[in-house]
């Protein structure tokens, strides 16, 4: 398992060209964001590369999948993501699916979800590039998301049955939603292509909150996983605190 830092999320409001280089000096070689097309995509390729950086993750433009209306958007948004991602060398897209209908039934906004993942399946293969769902939670910071259950979310991704669409498991989404970590994780780890990782309650530090991380990551290592963890956190303490302590930890 490696270690990925999430700038939008750790250096939130801060200058991002800033925070990479930050990130590097402390000794970390991997980022994510969300959002690339808000950013100088060009100027980031060269910098990931003269910083023998790794991009391990971004989001997916206009991602809504629970509205079949809005298909051919999606998609657009997905093209448009995949030259992006090729443009920095990032495997991994992060799709989430839209807020839920209230005047269409689950059953029917799930199948647009799998009829979505079908329709950008071949796009993705053909780029080598892996797109991860995601659940989030409902009760705390997205309220009214469609998709907020790991075994939703790993049926969906059964049903559409390409290895290029897989899960992003972010765990402390899911501890609010459902605990039972390990027993979710592990079995469906073939299923899970990257994860996210914040202290909970709080959404602050791994080391803060009720979460005992150091095991977390021991047992998913040991399960085989050689993919990218995903620091996606908003820091009490200055990013650089959690970072070290994390890198100190051999996390």
């Amino acid at each position: 398992m490696k270690l990925s830092v999430c700038l939008d999320a750790l250096y939130h409001g801060k200058d991002f060209f800033a925070s990479l280089e930050e990130v590097r000096g402390i000794g970390y070689d991997t980022v994510e964001f969300w959002s690339w097309w808000d950013k100088d995509v060009e100027r980031l390729a060269q910098l990931a590369s003269d910083y023998n950086m790794t991009v391990a993750s971004m989001c997916v433009k206009s991602a809504n999948l629970v509205d079949e209306a809005l298909r051919e958007v999606y998609l657009e948004g997905l093209r448009e993501s995949i030259v992006a991602a090729k443009r920095l060398n990032c495997r991994t897209l992060i799709l989430t699916v839209g807020q839920e209908l209230a005047d269409v039934p689950r059953e029917v906004q799930q199948q647009s979800i799998i009829d979505g993942l079908r329709a950008s399946a071949p796009l993705v293969e053909e780029a080598g590039i892996t797109i991860v769902l995601e659940p989030l939670n409902t009760l705390v910071d997205h309220k009214g998301y469609y998709l907020s259950s790991s075994e939703e979310a790993f049926h969906i991704i059964r049903q559409v049955g390409s290895p290029n669409v897989k899960l992003v498991f972010d765990i402390y989404h899911q501890q609010i939603m459902e605990g039972n970590l390990l027993a979710n994780i592990l079995p469906n780890l073939e299923l899970i292509g990257h994860f996210h990782a914040a202290g909970n309650p709080g959404r602050h530090e791994l080391s803060s909150g009720e979460l005992h991380y150091g095991r977390i990551f021991e047992a998913i290592d040991a399960a085989g996983y050689e993919g990218y963890m995903g620091l996606e956190y908003f820091p009490v303490a200055a990013p650089e605190v959690g970072l070290k302590e994390l890198l100190a930890a051999s996390l």
